[in-house]
């Protein structure tokens, strides 16, 4: 009975078959894309579903998928199991796919490069930072150009055909500006070290002709753009000369103080650096560790990948650093002394270093304690209660237990610091709360033309524009808080000295009336 069904079902599924022989030839072309579309989709999950099969197997009371046993499962799927039992990790890459197993090795191989290329980069910084001043300069200067190399790309990749047929002197025009930009730059910042250095008074005649200079190039920049304008693209030229000014406000603008950083004592061009470097760093390891644990709304569209958690995190890591990063560098008269002089064999700096950083005792304010309970106060290291004695208010001692004499008054504080410590938080605060909006308009510009990175110049990290988008605004925010907060560079005993041979014999008596008014 069982061989006539069987020849039945045969002579049947034969039938079928020729019946349907023609229609599985017309749809033969449509059914190897789909099974090669799925093959494809699928092949990652059959891989992971038969490891989960094999893993399955090995725990008691679990079935196979056709309702067998685990008894009945052979020898090779049990080595496998115990296989990847012993060996987690192992375990762990077989269940991973292809693809994730390609994203994870690709993943290792970019941190490593990138570790390299850091290890790379710090160990330049520190040798251009010990060779002096003229080099840390000069390498300033050569970052500046490749900046506005990247930015300037940006646009001319994206509209390369209708620039190269249409548009004369494209790159010329932009190039001219970035000198004139940089010559006026520079040229101002010489001629405050001639102003600051007796010794250089002599070229004070050539240094008048600096803004001379600045202006007839600019004009001759500014013609030539002008006469090189196309009637029928106008409209795209203009909108390529403001990215070419909004280019050279970043690179150049921003930056445009950033030797006198440098010459005003190297900490104030190194501390900067390494508060950016210290938020950046931090606030990757933040967002990574506890990135939307806490706060899962997002930080910045402009930028999915930062979240609040990293923002925050990035923050108190940079104030601690800076706290103690300012007091270690302030030892070192190489970074304190300021200099004005171009030496391009320089030795050691000596000179009187600026009470900010020498040690100094201040007093934490006493009426902070007042809101606080006793209990919690006693356990501040180096708190100090302070009582009148008798009664009186002007006699004041440290309290001593028992006596019956004293009444409490107030608890006092001391610190020990150097003041720097404190600028050190306050720039600090900046390279934490204002400095990133750098890197997200970096981002929001490569958003906007579809890129990844601004160049390739540093393997692992892309361009120079993608490392130092956050530290033009912080060049720029240094030099306001020196010359506000610290000293007044404007003014100085050798700069008089320089304007007063700039006047007249008129101008000269006059002068020197007033200064001998001034002192009697």
């Amino acid at each position: 009975m069982a061989d006539s069904l069987r020849r039945r079902n045969k002579s049947s599924s034969s039938t079928t078959s020729n019946d349907n022989n023609d229609g599985e030839n017309n749809n033969m072309d449509s059914a190897d894309k789909s099974a090669g579309i799925l093959s494809t989709v699928l092949s990652d999950d059959s891989a992971n579903l038969q490891l989960l099969r094999a893993d399955s197997s090995g725990f008691p009371g679990s079935t196979s998928t056709d309702g067998a046993s685990p008894s009945a499962d052979n020898d090779s799927t049990n080595n496998c199991t115990k296989h990847t039992a012993a060996t987690p990790t192992r375990r762990m890459r077989l269940e991973m796919s292809p693809l994730s197993v390609h994203k994870d090795e690709s993943r290792l191989t970019k941190l490593l490069t990138r570790s390299i290329s850091s290890l790379v980069m710090i160990s330049v910084f520190i040798a251009i930072l010990l060779s002096g001043h003229v080099y840390v300069c000069a390498f300033i200067a050569g970052i500046q150009v490749l900046l506005f190399r990247e930015l300037v790309t940006v646009r001319y990749n994206a509209y390369f055909d209708r620039i190269d047929r249409t548009i004369p002197l494209f790159r010329t025009t932009q190039w001219m500006w970035f000198f004139v930009s940089i010559f006026y730059a520079y040229s101002e910042f010489v001629v405050e070290i001639i102003k600051s250095n007796t010794k250089l008074h002599d070229l004070f005649e050539y240094a008048q002709l600096a803004p001379a200079l600045s202006f007839t190039l600019y004009t001759g920049t500014f013609v030539l753009t002008i006469a090189t304008m196309q009637t029928g693209h106008i409209k795209f030229q203009l909108n390529q000369l403001c990215w070419t000014i909004v280019v050279l406000c970043l690179t150049v603008g921003q930056l445009k103080y950033i030797m006198h950083n440098i010459y005003n004592g190297l900490i104030w061009f190194t501390l900067p650096i390494l508060l950016v470097i210290t938020n950046d760093v931090m606030a990757y390891f933040s967002g990574v560790t506890c990135g939307r644990k806490f706060i899962h709304r997002t930080f910045m569209e402009l930028s999915p990948n930062k979240t609040w958690e990293g923002f925050i995190g990035g923050g108190v890591f940079t104030m601690i650093v800076g706290w103690y990063l300012s007091r270690w560098l302030s030892q070192f008269t190489w970074m304190t002394c300021p200099t004005n002089q171009f030496v391009w064999m320089p030795g050691s700096l000596e000179c009187e270093v600026e009470n900010i950083f020498h040690e100094a005792t201040t007093y934490f304010p006493s009426q902070v304690f007042e809101l606080l309970p006793r209990a919690i106060i006693h356990l501040f290291p180096n708190v100090v209660e302070i009582c009148s004695v008798d009664g009186d208010v002007s006699n004041l001692t440290a309290c001593i237990s028992g006596a019956s004499n004293q009444r409490h008054h107030h608890y006092e504080l001391a610190i020990s610091i150097v003041p720097i410590q404190l600028h050190a938080i306050s720039l600090s605060l900046f390279a934490s709360l204002v400095a990133p909006f750098g890197g997200f308009l970096a981002s929001a510009i490569k958003r906007a033309y579809g890129i990844k990175d601004f160049d390739s110049i540093i393997p692992g990290h892309g361009g120079l524009m993608d490392r130092f988008d956050c530290q033009m605004i912080m060049a720029l925010c240094t030099w306001v808080h020196y010359n506000t907060f610290v000293k007044l560079t404007t003014v100085s005993v050798a700069k008089m000295l320089y304007m007063y041979k700039l006047l007249g014999e008129d101008e000269r008596r006059e002068f020197m009336e007033k200064i001998t008014q001034i002192s009697s």
